[in-house]
C-alpha cells in the first residue's frame, strides 16, 4: 500500500526534529562529578578506613607499635561496657541538657516577641542581627575569652572581690558545677540565636486566621500559645533538638580549651569527643574507630527518627 506524499513529508520532518534534539541532561551528571569527587574523598574513604580500623589492635607504645592485628569486636565491647564511657556519656548529656533547656525557653520567648504584630517592637532587624551573631563567632574564640574572665586572676574575680561579694577569688575552673555551667552557658550563647530564627520561621508559616478565630473565642495568650502555636511548631521543635542532641554528643572544642584537654575537675567535663581525641593522640586508632562508629550510627538512628516524624507530619497535613 502506498503512503501518501503529505504523510511521507510529516515522517520526513519529525525525523529531522529528532535528530536536531540535544539532551542536556548529562551536563547535570557532569557537573554533579566535583561533587562525587570531594564526597568520595574526604568523606566515604575516611568513613570505610574507619570501619575497618576498628576490628584492629593499633596502637602505640612508647616508640613500639603494637598491631595491625585483627580482634573483630573486642574494641566495641571495650567502648560499650568501659566505665569511663558511660561516665563521659552522662558528663556530656548533662552538659548538652544544661545549655539546650534554657536555650530553647529563650528561643521560644524571643520568637513569640519578634512574630507578635500586636506588640509592634521597633528595630527587630537590629535586635535579630544582634542575637545571631555570637552564632558566627568561632567556639574556641569563646572559649578563650571565657577562660580569660573566669580564671582566678581573671575580671570576673576581680570585680566579685571589689564589690566585696567574695574575699577569696573563686575558683571557677575547679569547681564540678560552674564548670559544666560554663560550658553550657557557652553553648546556649552560641545556639539560642539560630533557634530562635529557626522557630521565628516556623511561626510566621502558621495561618493567621487561626490566631484571629482563637481572639475571637476569647482564649488567652498563653492558651493561644500553648494550643495553637506549640502543636503546629513540633516538626521544627522536633528537628532543633535532635540537630541539637547530635550537636551534643559532637561536644568537644569549648571543653577542650576551657579545661585544657583535661576535662577536670575530676573528669566531669570530659566528653564524648574529647575521650576520642585522647585516643587518636595516643595513635590507638582501634578504639578511635570504634568509638566513632558508635556516634555514627547513634546519629544515623537520630536522624532517622526526625525523618520519620517530620514524613508522618507532612501526610497528616
Amino acid at each position: 500500500m502506498a503512503v501518501p506524499f503529505y504523510m511521507a513529508g510529516m515522517e520526513i520532518c519529525m525525523n529531522k526534529k529528532k535528530k536536531k534534539f540535544v539532551s542536556y541532561a548529562k551536563w547535570g551528571y557532569i557537573f554533579l562529578i566535583p561533587f562525587f569527587a570531594v564526597y568520595i574523598v574526604f568523606s566515604l574513604i575516611p568513613l570505610i578506613s574507619t570501619f575497618y580500623n576498628s576490628f584492629f589492635e593499633n596502637y602505640m607504645v612508647g616508640l613500639m607499635q603494637v598491631g595491625p592485628k585483627f580482634v573483630g569486636f573486642d574494641n566495641y565491647k571495650a567502648i560499650l561496657f568501659n566505665g569511663d564511657t558511660l561516665l563521659y556519656l552522662k558528663n556530656t548529656m548533662i552538659m548538652w541538657l544544661m545549655g539546650f533547656i534554657p536555650q530553647i525557653l529563650i528561643s521560644l520567648l524571643l520568637a513569640s516577641w519578634f512574630t507578635d504584630l500586636r506588640l509592634r517592637l521597633k528595630c527587630t532587624g537590629f535586635f535579630k542581627t544582634i542575637i545571631y551573631m555570637p552564632n558566627l563567632i568561632m567556639a574556641s574564640a569563646f572559649a578563650m575569652l571565657f577562660f580569660t574572665l573566669f580564671s582566678d586572676s581573671g575580671p570576673i574575680n576581680s570585680l566579685l572581690m571589689q564589690i566585696g561579694f567574695i574575699d577569696t577569688p573563686y575558683k571557677f575552673l575547679s569547681n564540678v558545677g560552674s564548670t559544666r555551667g560554663l560550658v553550657a552557658f557557652m553553648n546556649c550563647l552560641m545556639w539560642f540565636g539560630n533557634t530562635t530564627i529557626l522557630l521565628m520561621a516556623g511561626m510566621m508559616g502558621i495561618d493567621t486566621s487561626l490566631f484571629e478565630a482563637a481572639e475571637v473565642d476569647g482564649a488567652t495568650s498563653m492558651q493561644v500559645f500553648f494550643k495553637i502555636t506549640l502543636p503546629l511548631l513540633r516538626p521544627i521543635l522536633v528537628y532543633v533538638l535532635i540537630t541539637s542532641l547530635i550537636g551534643g554528643l559532637q561536644l568537644f572544642d569549648v571543653p577542650q580549651i576551657l579545661t585544657n584537654g583535661t576535662g577536670d575537675p575530676m573528669r566531669s567535663s570530659m566528653t564524648l569527643i574529647m575521650f576520642l581525641n585522647k585516643h587518636l593522640y595516643s595513635k590507638n586508632y582501634g578504639m578511635a574507630g570504634a568509638l566513632s562508629v558508635v556516634l555514627f550510627f547513634i546519629t544515623g538512628v537520630l536522624s532517622l527518627v526526625v525523618f520519620k516524624i517530620t514524613g508522618n507530619d507532612k501526610r497528616k497535613g
